[in-house]
């Protein structure tokens, strides 16, 4: 982090600011009246736009701009959060009255004025800039790219529906704290969702496919609307005439990309220090101890360019990291935030994230994933005699804390002989996230990522699940016996 005293307007900025710095500084100043050791301003604005087909026929179009501040205070390790969508600054200087007197303060301004406060800009250069910026793309070259898609999955093999959804957001925050802090940072995403269904007769089954980024438009150059379309159709159709998953304890190979949801819910969440503060992670004092395989290594990464999980700076104005959390089965770092750090004693690991200015931040994931291993796709299925591979995860859940879990497989094959087989449906793996860490026996190097959003206590954010392939030697499979 480098920084530049800046008595009024912050330097380092190309478009106006969302709040004037001096306002900012009276602001945050007025919320310590009561006391606080520590004051956070959070102004967010945000443009979003949702489009959905159906049969090729625009159903739904939707989107908004939100506008709004949220201020944080800590005593200690006690936090007092609000938030105002007036950002005027009679309403913002309200609202630090309001939070301050909560707390038995005077909810004045105190002698010293604004504080005295002298902030310095983040520098935090963007790791990807848009170069088709979605708010300067029209409608209608969204629908394009929407009706490639539908034009990608309908009529291939037995696909009848075919729903199409894009989604874009654009957000603009700053953030600014009693300590000094001036970041400001925008975030561009962008997403398209394929579900098709296959039919024939009453037989009837879908596929779904939903890539994203922190890119403009031009990231379907890359990934294409007829590939996300294909790759939905594809999944419906393999698993329309398929037999039903067998029931026991089988060796299992994860499929890439999304396989790694299991990483992220059964283990991720009890990594980050909204769960070790409380003691709630079986994992809590397990730091520097071997928790997993030696093949096994698992990194939170908020600095791949252009990457669904990637953030220039956290939502406490923290530049990006990458945080090893495992290595070769040892394990080396929580996801730590701001109160986090507080609690646990923990370095900052510039993971504290937030959905919006409504909520205050916590420790968060970023792009989650199990690092490459040495091993092939083609040697881990050779190795299982008698499994299955689940090479598309789909939903689940998992009981906080100790990371039980059941998900469902989407795209499932038996394993015969070190060969992959006929396709399965309804089968699912149960298990526990700690456990079976210690089961993970080979990791292929064909490390992908998926996307998706990522619930908890500050709200629904986007976060990259990844993996290679993986051979977990034994895992309860979900099926018919």
């Amino acid at each position: 982090m480098t920084s530049t005293p800046t008595p009024a307007v912050p330097s380092g900025t190309t478009t106006p600011a969302l709040l004037d710095a001096t306002l900012a500084a009276e602001v945050l100043h007025l919320a310590r009246a009561g006391g606080a050791d520590f004051s956070e301003l959070f102004v967010e604005d945000t443009v979003s736009t949702q489009l959905r087909l159906h049969q090729g026929d625009l159903k739904d179009a939707g989107g908004g701009n939100l506008f709004g501040a949220g201020l944080r205070l800590l005593y200690g390790t006690r936090v007092v959060y609000a938030y105002t969508n007036d950002v005027t600054a009679g309403g913002l200087r309200d609202l630090a009255r309001t939070v301050a007197r909560a707390q038995g303060g005077a909810g004045e301004v105190t002698p010293g004025g604004a504080g005295g406060l002298d902030f310095r800009t983040v520098d935090a250069r963007p790791l990807y800039v848009a170069r088709e910026h979605p708010l300067s793309a029209a409608k209608r070259d969204k629908l394009a790219l929407m009706r490639r898609a539908h034009g990608g999955a309908a009529g291939v093999g037995d696909v009848k529906t075919v729903d199409v959804t894009y989604s874009d957001r654009v957000q603009r925050v700053l953030i600014a704290n009693s300590e000094g802090l001036w970041a400001e940072d925008e975030r561009v995403q962008t997403r398209l969702y394929v579900n098709a269904i296959a039919q024939d007769g009453t037989l009837r089954e879908s596929g779904y496919h939903a890539p994203g980024a922190s890119r403009g438009l031009e990231f379907f150059e890359e990934v294409t609307p007829e590939s996300v379309g294909a790759e939905a159709a594809r999944i419906a159709n393999a698993m329309l005439r398929a037999g039903y998953a067998p029931a026991g304890k089988l060796p299992v190979v994860i499929g890439n990309a999304f396989g790694g949801v299991i990483f992220h819910e059964a283990c991720g969440h009890i990594l980050e220090t909204t769960a070790v503060e409380k003691n709630a992670s079986v994992f809590a004092d397990k730091l520097g101890q071997q928790i997993a395989d030696t093949c096994v290594s698992a990194i939170d990464d908020g600095t791949l360019p252009g990457a669904w999980g990637m953030v220039n700076v956290d939502d406490e104005g923290m530049p990006a990291q990458r945080t090893v959390l495992i290595d070769k089965g040892v394990l080396t770092s929580f996801m730590v935030d701001r109160l986090g750090a507080q609690k646990t004693g923990h370095a900052r690991t510039g993971s504290g994230r937030r959905q919006n200015y409504t909520y205050a931040p916590a420790s968060r994931m970023r792009s989650t994933f199990i690092d490459n291993g040495d091993r092939t796709p083609d040697d881990l299925i050779r190795s299982v005699d008698h499994g299955i591979y689940a090479r598309t995860m789909g939903g689940g859940s998992v009981s906080p804390g100790t990371g039980d879990y059941n998900f469902a497989v989407n795209e499932a094959y038996m394993i015969r002989n070190g060969e992959i087989s006929e396709p399965l449906r309804g089968a699912s793996l149960v298990g526990n996230g700690a456990q079976d860490l210690l089961n993970i026996v080979g990791v292929a190097g064909d490390l992908a990522l998926g996307q998706g959003m990522c619930g908890s206590v500050s709200g629904s954010i986007p976060t990259d699940v990844g993996q290679p392939h993986l051979l977990i030697s034994a895992i309860t499979v979900g099926g018919r016996a």
